[in-house]
């Protein structure tokens, strides 16, 4: 369905009103008067694109002051901003690869870091034997930091039974995390505490974020080697105007951020939980089991996530809730939820 206006709370579908719950706008951002004025100011002042390479002798200080930002809220050491979260994957990976005998991969992992050749992490609902073989080998993990159709952050702690004559990475895509999950949004980095040799984040900035872009964050001497590439030299940077505006609105992240929070905890009070839909008071996903549910909604004017994501797969169910929807938006959403949730 087309629609001529950007879908926040409110999407306007043949001339009639619907609820929205869909989109991956978390923080309700870009539609946020206060936010886009910061982003009009920076466009203004840094114009809106810049085509050059990173590399190039001008170097402009919205990068560095974008940045240090992101580096400070995930709690990395470095951070550098690419011009999509797809290409903060495909770089990582081209890195990696000069550095890794053997990948193995978690289930449902994005495009964005999957690897030709990679092993995955379980066969048969049990862990991967190949990762318990006397080889002595450089090997990395690759996985989402919230796996499509979960609404909790994946379980790594199987790494800690990983044998340590294998020298680990773990890249994570935290394109549905960061902003979200941990302190403020921080994202999961700052919490992994493994034993493991160096940990990685890539994540859209699209989503929660609200600006075109990725970034990569880890320690400073990976984000050097990141620099370094080719391809990323030779690459035009994020658009420096949004890197400018991550910093300016530091403060107004931790608002929405906030806000987010209490429509989830409104959520989890109200809603009837049950095994045909997936929800946790920390994310602001709901998947759905039950297809009867997607033409219910809409014919109480509300409408969903509902597509195909992947080739093969089955279809995404998915109600998600902003930092943007009002109390009385939820109400009727749950209202039909826990209707539909009553029946025997």
């Amino acid at each position: 369905m087309n629609v001529n206006q950007f879908p926040d709370r409110i999407i306007e579908i043949d001339h009639e009103e619907y609820l929205y719950f869909g989109g991956t706008a978390y923080l309700g951002l870009p539609t946020n008067k206060e936010f886009q004025e910061l982003v009009i100011k920076n466009i203004r002042k840094w114009g809106t694109s810049y085509g050059s390479s990173r590399s190039a002798n001008i170097k402009l200080t919205a990068y560095e002051n974008g940045e240090t930002f992101l580096a400070s809220l995930i709690k990395a050491e470095s951070a550098v901003t690419v011009s999509s979260g797809m290409l903060a994957g495909k770089l990582v990976i081209d890195e990696l690869k000069k550095q890794t005998d053997s990948f193995f991969h978690f289930p449902d992992i994005h495009p964005a870091i999957q690897v030709k050749d990679s092993f995955p992490v379980f066969l048969n609902r049990e862990i991967n034997p190949r990762l318990f073989d006397a080889q002595s080998e450089k090997i990395t993990f690759l996985t989402d930091g919230v796996s499509g159709f979960k609404t909790k952050a994946i379980d790594l702690s199987i790494l800690k039974a990983i044998p340590n004559h294998k020298e680990i990475t773990l890249l994570i895509d935290e394109s549905h995390s960061f902003g979200i999950l941990g302190q403020n949004g921080c994202g999961m980095y700052s919490e992994i505490d493994l034993p493991i040799k160096r940990k990685i984040m890539i994540s859209s900035l699209g989503k929660a974020f609200g600006l075109n872009g990725g970034v990569i964050a880890s320690d400073a001497a990976f984000i050097h080697q990141i620099k370094n590439l080719n391809i990323f030299i030779s690459a035009a940077g994020m658009n420096p105007a949004f890197v400018q505006t991550l910093a300016d609105a530091a403060a107004l992240y931790k608002i929405q951020h906030q806000k987010l929070l209490e429509n989830l905890n409104y959520m989890d009070q109200k809603l009837i939980k049950n095994q045909n839909i997936k929800f946790d008071k920390t994310y602001p996903l709901i998947y759905l089991e039950d297809n009867n549910l997607i033409d219910i909604l809409k014919a109480n004017k509300i409408i969903i996530a509902n597509f195909k994501y992947q080739e093969n797969a089955n279809n995404l169910n998915r109600i998600v809730i902003t930092a943007n929807h009002l109390q009385k938006d939820l109400d009727k959403l749950i209202e039909i939820l826990n209707q539909h949730n009553s029946k025997p």
